[in-house]
């Protein structure tokens, strides 16, 4: 793995036991000695901590003389969401789009007052960057942060686990986004995460974040959680992984990620429109997609895992979908699965069959989430 990139945090997961893998690019812990079962129960049971510095974190600032807004407006050129009508101190779920309606990444974007604070995936984040100089540079400044590592504390004791350290933390809500002083330096703290439980995610200079991660991993009710157990938290939660769930074919309306599009970027809303792949994603959003993405129960024990295809009869019939990312929910204690089916399949009960190993077993469209979040609104 010599070529492969290492996070500030390399050394500590070593001393922790952990278990490297490759993943986009870089050394990550892909679990630790308490194995990726019991790593996900005890992220919803107390608090995991997960190292995040794999992602790329990006500002957008105004050119001199301009503002915020002028940030706003010209990110809106590129995602099919209100960024003008994020008000300072929130945080948004956004898409970047490409000419065809497909995804090209997801992200979060906070507004800070005077710049914008993106948080794009790892192994987007150099065709990010690059999209958003080329398409945006000329209206603002887009800076890619390279000295601050990025760590999620995730379950019912975060807030405990980090109002400790920060107390200020506690007062946050769902979705809320603070720049706060510490003995680590400045945090840049969003209340928000991946595995649909309470928590936060924090940005800390590289120099204090493996001080910032021992004080908290100090506490019995905090402990450090890998790649594996992420992934089962997240697919429990009904969220996409991108590359898996999500591709530069596939919609947003597809993608069941309508939620994401405020009103006012649809048709008749103050900025309909204007962003790539518009006319595809405005006509789904009237008119609705050719298939859906869905969440699938599995009966029995074995997960069907992505790559599975999807069947309308138990034998013969049509080939109806493909799952995309499968695994066991130890929450739910059962396998599960995310997939697209085409529309006429997506409703809630449908019995479907997916073929593994070539024999087809049954399916049953099921409500994402699969296990409620418990978000702090």
């Amino acid at each position: 793995m010599t070529d492969l990139k290492r996070t500030s945090l390399f050394d500590m997961h070593g001393e922790l036991g952990a278990k490297m893998v490759p993943f986009a690019g870089y050394e990550m812990p892909v679990q630790y000695p308490m194995g990726v079962m019991q790593e996900h129960n005890f992220t919803r049971e107390k608090a995991g901590l997960f190292d995040v510095s794999h992602m790329g974190q990006v500002i957008l600032r105004p050119l001199e003389g301009g503002t915020v807004s002028d940030v706003a407006l010209a990110l809106e050129s590129l995602v099919p969401v209100d960024i003008l009508g994020l008000k300072e101190g929130r945080q948004r779920y956004a898409l970047f789009t490409n000419d065809d309606g497909g995804i090209l990444d997801d992200l979060m974007v906070a507004n800070r007052g005077d710049h914008l604070f993106l948080v794009v995936n790892a192994a987007c984040k150099e065709q990010d960057i690059a999209h958003l100089q080329a398409h945006i540079g000329a209206q603002c400044v887009v800076e890619e942060i390279t000295d601050r590592a990025l760590v999620a504390l995730q379950g019912p004791s975060a807030e405990a686990a980090l109002a400790s350290l920060v107390p200020a933390a506690a007062e946050m809500r769902f979705m809320d986004v603070a720049v706060v002083d510490s003995s680590f330096g400045a945090l840049w703290i969003s209340r928000s995460g991946y595995t649909g439980e309470d928590g936060y995610e924090i940005s800390v200079q590289q120099d204090q974040a493996e001080a910032f991660c021992k004080a908290l991993l100090a506490r019995d009710d905090v402990a450090p959680i890998g790649l594996g157990a992420r992934d089962s938290l997240r697919l429990e939660a009904g969220l996409c992984l991108y590359g898996s769930d999500l591709d530069q074919t596939t919609s947003p309306v597809e993608a069941s990620l309508n939620w994401a599009m405020q009103k006012a970027r649809r048709a008749g809303g103050a900025r309909e429109g204007g962003f790539p792949g518009a006319a595809r994603i405005l006509a789904e959003l009237s008119n609705g997609a050719a298939r859906q993405r869905v969440g699938l129960l599995p009966e029995g024990r074995a997960p069907m895992r992505a790559g599975t295809n999807l069947y309308d009869a138990a034998e013969g019939g049509a080939e109806v979908g493909e799952i995309t990312s499968g695994a066991f929910g130890p929450t739910i204690a059962r396998p599960m699965s995310m997939a697209y089916v085409q529309t006429a399949f997506a409703a809630l009960g449908t019995e479907l069959w997916g073929e593994v190993r070539g024999k087809r077993l049954p399916v049953t469209v099921a409500e994402m989430p699969f296990r409620p979040s418990t978000y702090k609104r």
